[in-house]
């Protein structure tokens, strides 16, 4: 049966990257339909839930400036809102919200549901179809029903092929009580695409009045609670804490006799899983040499008991799990209500895909989320809004919307999917940020919401908030700048103590520039005009503090973009290259870079090949 309507845009899949792209095509515009298993598990958190972290929250944050709906979910449903890394710079702080996992979920079927230009269906997709020209044409699921549309966009997650293990007890899920997709990887093969074995695991999930808390270590959200979401306003939530615990060389020593029963180490588990998230086998066995790690106990949500213990990933038998746990201090009589488990599940190679997140062999084929070799909710989403985008630009005949990676983690993350070799989970990190000091989360709007806007995702209401908010920062920048105080005028303490041996006159810039001396300390002068309301002080702050270290930022990457200007003819053959290394040639054959920036980046091509390759550009008059 070929259904009737011919869609602009179909979504294969419901959670984070299938619910970014739904929303952002269809908000755009395009007559768009998602294709899920199971209509009550979109949006859903399978593993952690929560929102956010090192890295993930700036994706989050840049979210949010395009116009899409992770963030504004995050904010709605948080029993709890933290700041971490609050000792170190702003680049690399970062909000975490404890989600209401049930409540999360709610909310983004709702909007999905209440979304005009958004159909969902429940169903499974089995095959996806081209025409003679190698342009998506449609996909038919296992009911037997037929669905054209011009662009089609993979969003399966762990899905494709899943398997889980439990001990040596292995069952076809792509979640535990799940089914998995079983044909959809032949289809994708069929289509010329190379796929491979990713593994992921969750932890148990425990039963919170079981739990000894005076035990454990009370971790308490923040009293000055901050916001993901930039100008769509929030409720105050009321929070609830989580709690720290550890585990110990009892806890080792039962894991380390029972390794024999684990399948990751009895090699039945053949996926390889993520390096920065180990299961705790691995992660005792790896790291030997430490007596405990940590483990936080963290609710599920406000209406339920669950509790998920993280830092406990894990595939052991439900038996050695429960004695693991019983081993650790305040979980000794704790009940399992849900076993850890592992999943092992097919992903494309992502070297395979353009910058739009559209295949380079189908044309309307977009893939994003898990199948792309990520872990993480946010990562997903973030590469979910990006083929929603691009794909609902395609559709109307516009040019692709590509972030680089000097603007923004979502453009760094994608650089980096292609151009690394990806063999393993990725998950991003500030550390992976060359620019990061640039990349910050309070900036994300500067960065990126004029695109949301350019392309209809973002309101103009909300886009005027914005306008005004950069005026307001751009006054108070200048107004730092121009005005001076003298020592003998300062009478606060903290700020005495920087400018009593001085005779100078300082500007309200020079003293801000100092480590110990923040907004806070600047606004509580008198001498000081301020509007005392005035909510973006920690900005001005920051583009005070980082000013030198911003410009110097700003001209490296101007080098980097005469690079990235200098394009590589589709016609290169890099096996004929005289000089270039055997790896160097391969990797770029397989990847055929558009330009020397793009080639420089790619995992196994060195300097001394970036050399050659620009020489034989200019001798075969290829450079431009």
């Amino acid at each position: 049966m070929i259904y009737p309507k011919h869609y602009d845009v179909i979504v294969i899949g419901g959670g984070h990257a299938g619910v970014e792209a739904a929303l952002a095509s269809s908000r755009m515009g395009c007559s768009t339909l998602m294709l899920t298993i199971n209509l009550d598990r979109i949006g859903y958190m399978p593993c952690n839930p929560a929102i956010g972290g090192p890295g993930k929250s700036h994706i989050v944050s840049e979210i949010d400036a395009l116009g899409g709906q992770m963030s504004i979910a995050a904010d709605m449903t948080y029993i709890q809102m933290k700041v971490l890394n609050r000792s170190k710079g702003p680049a690399v702080q970062s909000l975490r919200a404890q989600s209401d996992k049930l409540l999360y979920q709610v909310y983004m079927k709702k909007t999905c549901e209440n979304q005009a230009n958004l159909e969902i269906k429940q169903d499974m997709v089995t095959d996806i179809s081209v025409d003679n020209s190698n342009y998506v044409k449609s996909v038919k699921t296992i009911l037997g029903v037929t669905y054209e549309a011009a662009c089609i966009i993979v969003t399966t997650g762990t899905f494709l092929n899943g398997i889980i293990h439990t001990g040596f007890v292995s069952q076809p899920a792509g979640r535990l009580g799940e089914q998995p997709s079983v044909h959809l990887s032949d289809s994708l093969k069929a289509l010329g695409l190379n796929l491979g074995r990713l593994k992921t695991g969750t932890t148990p999930r425990l039963d919170g009045r079981t739990i000894n808390y005076e035990k454990i270590v009370i971790q308490p959200g923040d009293e000055d609670e901050k916001r993901f979401s930039f100008f769509h306003p929030s409720p105050a939530r009321a929070q609830i804490p989580c709690y720290l615990t550890h585990t110990n060389l009892k806890t080792h020593e039962i894991i380390l006799n029972n390794l024999d029963r684990s399948p990751l180490y009895a090699g039945k588990i053949k996926g390889i899983g993520p390096r920065y998230c180990p299961s705790i086998e691995d992660k005792i066995v790896r790291f030997s040499d430490k007596s405990s790690h940590h483990l936080f106990v963290e609710p599920e949500g406000l209406e339920t008991n669950e509790i998920y213990i993280q830092g406990f990933n894990t595939s052991l038998p439900v038996d050695v799990q429960i004695e693991a746990l019983h081993s650790i201090s305040g979980l000794e009589s704790v009940v399992v209500m849900r076993p850890g488990y592992a999943v092992e599940y097919d992903f494309v190679f992502p070297y395979q895909l353009k910058y739009n997140l559209e295949t380079k062999s189908v044309q309307g084929l977009f893939l994003a989320g898990q199948i792309n070799g990520t872990s993480g909710y946010e990562e997903a989403a973030g590469q979910g809004l990006m083929a929603g985008i691009n794909a609902a630009l395609k559709v109307k005949g516009k040019e692709s919307l590509i972030l680089s990676r000097e603007e923004s983690y979502i453009g760094l993350l994608i650089d980096d999917l292609i151009n690394k070799d990806i063999q393993e989970p990725y998950r991003m990190m500030t550390a992976r940020a060359e620019y990061r000091l640039l990349l910050r989360q309070d900036n994300a709007d500067r960065r990126l919401l004029e695109k949301g806007y350019g392309i209809g995702l973002v309101a103009k209401p909300i886009y005027d908030q914005y306008i005004t908010k950069q005026k307001s920062i751009r006054h108070y920048l200048d107004s730092v700048e121009k005005n001076y105080v003298y020592p003998n005028e300062i009478t606060n303490d903290l700020l005495a103590s920087f400018t009593t041996s001085l005779r100078k006159k300082l500007s309200y810039a020079e003293l801000l520039q100092r480590v110990e001396v923040t907004w806070k300390n600047l606004s509580a002068f008198d001498g000081f005009k301020i509007e005392k309301d005035f909510p973006y002080g920690e900005n001005v702050e920051i583009e005070v503090k980082y000013k030198g270290y911003i410009e110097r930022i700003d001209r490296q990457i101007q080098k980097s973009k005469d690079f990235e200007k200098k394009k590589i003819p589709a016609a290169v053959n890099y096996k004929d290259i005289s000089g270039l290394r055997k790896e160097a040639a391969e990797k770029l054959d397989k990847i055929r870079p558009e330009n020397l920036g793009q080639a420089s980046r790619i995992s196994g091509v060195n300097p001394a090949d970036i050399s050659v390759l620009v020489i034989y550009l200019h001798k075969n008059s290829f450079q431009n």
